[in-house]
């Protein structure tokens, strides 16, 4: 069976999965839980400073286990001192009391303003409230919204050692996105049995190709979590780093996270396109990812886009600030597949550029032409309305 997306698919496609959330004027609560032991990993913000939530699910998956996690949207609870990691150990001791589970198989991750306290009163009753099922995974990803305009779900099937193994996730983010793992939050389940160590691995491979490659506004969130659950009720051998399937696997992650990350980069704040912007034969793997990422989130570019002006100069100004290493005169730049510059400037009809650039979907490439390195970075257009948006987010 080749690798196929479900239609629908959602955090709870895989056996075993269940959510419910409760979503109300300044609150949204989910929660996601596997009804079998599970392998877990996370990945987390490297930003300094660290929410209660992280500190917390950071030293719980340390063991390598969980079986639930807890989301609030509405109070980031960043920022918040002792009092903070009190409420955010409380938050995953109601909801372990609800699922009857230790409170150390509970996760906890916070969305929203950052400074201010959990409103436990109103947490305590929405725990109570959540319904769980298999189709909860739809709300579970309403739930987590702050200022995204669409939820994000992905779900996929593949065969592995002859069983139907499923991979299912929800994330939520559309401003301060900029991961170094981006507020960004992703919840993957998988019912796939997997080695301990290899789903790190995987997991880690995954968010390098795809959430570490987004960019809306350069801002990295104290938030940011990426945590995948595996339950093994698909029953297949055991997935190794060695194993037959180990490489299926790893592949159908990236591809998961690929799915939802440019999902996110295109519902940026105020965003009306998308921008991929492709990198080739850079010096290494790492050059071409910076200077993917650093053109992808230059304002000057995201604005060129959303004016539709074909000022090209800035992607080339971009790229030789981004630490990777250029060589000008071998520089090739493209447009689709329209040619800007090829070590010089080139003559080229602005109508078709501009034309190029009103696309939902707008695509760079350049060619550097120093070795073997490539990557693509995704991110959105800068538009007046991300303005609005971000100087009245607390009033």
């Amino acid at each position: 069976m080749k690798l196929q997306f479900l239609d629908m698919g959602t955090v709870t496609s895989p056996r075993g999965f269940l959510a419910g959330a409760v979503i109300r004027e300044g609150l949204g609560l989910g929660i996601l839980f596997s009804e079998a032991a599970c392998r877990a990993a996370g990945l987390f913000t490297r930003n300094q400073i660290k929410a209660a939530s992280v500190k917390l699910s950071q030293r719980r998956l340390e063991e390598g286990r969980a079986r639930a996690v807890v989301v609030n949207r509405g109070c980031a609870n960043a920022g918040t001192g002792e009092k903070g990691m009190a409420d955010a150990e409380e938050m995953a001791h109601l909801a372990a009391t609800k699922l009857n589970l230790p409170p150390e198989e509970v996760l906890v991750a916070s969305t929203g303003v950052i400074g201010t306290y959990l409103p436990l009163p109103q947490i305590r009753q929405a725990v109570e409230e959540v319904e769980l099922s298999s189709e909860g995974g739809h709300e579970f990803a309403r739930a987590i919204l702050t200022t995204d305009r669409v939820p994000k779900e992905a779900g996929m099937t593949l065969e592995l050692g002859g069983k139907r193994v499923v991979i299912g996730g929800v994330a939520k983010g559309a401003g301060m996105i900029h991961p170094d793992l981006a507020t960004m939050l992703c919840f993957l389940t998988t019912d796939a049995m997997v080695e301990p160590a290899f789903l790190r691995q995987a997991l880690k491979e995954a968010v390098d190709n795809s959430f570490n490659l987004i960019t809306v506004d350069g801002d990295t969130s104290p938030n940011d979590t990426v945590v995948i659950l595996a339950n093994g009720l698909a029953g297949n051998p055991v997935l190794t780093a060695d194993s037959p399937d180990g490489a299926r696997f790893r592949e159908a992650l990236k591809e998961a996270c690929l799915q939802l990350a440019q999902l996110i980069a295109q519902d940026g704040e105020g965003a009306t396109r998308l921008i991929e912007v492709q990198v080739e034969g850079a010096l290494s793997l790492e050059d071409a990812r910076l200077a993917a990422r650093t053109i992808a989130s230059s304002p000057l570019v995201k604005a060129a886009v959303y004016g539709s002006d074909p000022n090209w100069g800035r992607i080339i100004a971009a790229l030789g600030r981004s630490g990777a290493r250029v060589e000008e005169s071998k520089v090739e730049l493209y447009l689709g597949q329209l040619c800007l510059f090829r070590g010089q400037p080139l003559p080229f009809d602005r109508e078709e550029a501009s034309r190029l650039l009103s696309r939902e979907r707008v695509k760079f490439r350049l060619c550097l032409n120093l070795g073997e390195g490539k990557a693509t970075s995704w991110g959105c257009d800068l538009s007046p309305e991300y303005v609005t948006i971000n100087s009245a987010y607390t009033t």
